[in-house]
């Protein structure tokens, strides 16, 4: 019996300590560890007016660029810039070297007076067998009055006759040489313009005032025909090329006002609009492409290639549902809102519209105003889920 006692108490004084340890693990367990409540902040669905906006990121670039370079392969005598440098229209950027080009251009020069005094020969001859030709013809129409009176004999007649058309076929020739003279001098002093514009082709000129923004080959180098030397932009033609998520891309067109920010201007925001919106949107970042030029191009222009921050300002909208853009979530595949009521959690798909740049999303579907809606959780939640409601989570935004 005083065994048995002994046994009692020794289990009383065991449950004694380990009931209020394991009271304490599950308080812990409900309140800090993995089936604690999940802090989550708030927010009511209400009616609400936005001024929606677009937010995209772009690239400076060149509406014009002139890449100027050799018609031919050849090799670079000289360049006459670098980049950066200002040019006017006709301007000398470069020049090719002519190698045996002038020579040929020479050897033409020649062969056009050569072809020339050919010309002039063959005049010659036609004046001489002009005169040959009439002296003939007037023997022979003598000699054929005579010999019906028998002054002259009838082989006499016939050889003047035969001298005439022998004269005649002499002028024909020399009429022929002259002809085919000229044509000749026409070929050479085509061959000759051929020459002169790729002599004219070996000197680089800029075709208008702008900005050298590249300079991709130096003296010396060899190049193939259409490889470019010089890059030449319009600074006038510089606008940026702008990408928006296509999601929230509603309204975009042409004539928007925009607001650049240059990350080389320092903040200073510029205005621009909205040229045009391409017709091809980029299907593997699901984004839509548009084209935005300054109002007024900066004194400095921007380098290309600079990245830049636009905001589109849409028309506000009528009051409809809005929340915090951060409360939207997917889940399961779905788009959609955790919405609480009382102590449970239910995900309600949605059907979002405009969003604007204070982080506000109007709701066109799935919610009716006065719900509350989860905005930010300290972890991901889902159905089962036990939340706790705080003002502020760590890390989060309000």
């Amino acid at each position: 019996m005083k065994q048995f006692f002994s046994i009692h108490r020794r289990t009383i004084t065991l449950a004694a300590i380990l009931l209020p340890l394991l009271a304490l693990f599950a308080f812990a367990a409900l309140r800090s560890g993995p089936l604690a409540p999940v802090p989550v902040t708030l927010a009511r669905v209400e009616h609400q007016s936005i001024s929606p906006a677009l937010f995209g990121i772009g690239l400076v670039e060149a509406r014009y660029t002139h890449r100027i370079g050799p018609t031919f392969a050849g090799r670079i005598k000289s360049v006459e810039v670098q980049p950066g440098d200002r040019v006017e229209a006709g301007q000398l950027l470069g020049e090719m070297d002519p190698v045996d080009l002038d020579d040929k251009i020479a050897g033409q020069e020649a062969a056009i007076r050569r072809a020339e005094a050919s010309i002039k020969a063959s005049a010659a001859q036609i004046e001489e067998a002009t005169a040959r030709s009439e002296l003939a013809q007037g023997q022979a129409s003598r000699y054929s009055q005579l010999l019906p009176a028998q002054t002259v004999s009838k082989e006499s007649a016939d050889t003047k006759q035969q001298e005439y058309q022998a004269a005649k076929a002499a002028l024909a020739a020399a009429r022929a040489n002259l002809e085919v003279s000229r044509q000749e001098l026409e070929r050479l002093r085509a061959e000759r313009e051929g020459l002169l514009r790729q002599r004219a082709n070996l000197r680089l000129v800029s075709p208008v005032k702008g900005l050298v923004t590249r300079r991709d080959a130096d003296p010396g180098t060899t190049l193939v025909a259409g490889q470019a030397v010089v890059e030449v932009v319009e600074p006038g033609s510089i606008w940026l090329n702008v990408r928006f998520d296509q999601q929230r891309a509603w309204g975009l067109k042409a004539g928007l006002a925009a607001r650049i920010l240059l990350r080389s201007q320092g903040g200073t925001p510029l205005a621009g609009r909205v040229k045009r919106v391409e017709p091809l949107a980029d299907a593997v970042t699901e984004e839509v492409l548009a084209k935005v030029a300054f109002e007024r191009t900066p004194a400095t222009p921007p380098p290309i290639g600079e990245l830049a921050e636009v905001t589109l300002a849409l028309s506000a909208q009528e009051p409809r549902l809005v929340l915090p853009n951060a409360s939207v979530h997917r889940f399961e595949g779905r788009i959609g809102v955790w919405i609480v009521e009382g102590d449970r959690l239910r995900f309600t798909p949605v059907k979002t519209g405009l969003t604007d740049l204070d982080g506000r999303v109007q709701i066109l579907e799935g919610l009716q105003e006065g719900e509350q809606a989860v905005v930010y959780s300290y972890k991901a939640l889902g159905a089962r889920s036990r939340i706790k409601v705080v003002d502020q989570i760590l890390g989060k935004s309000p």
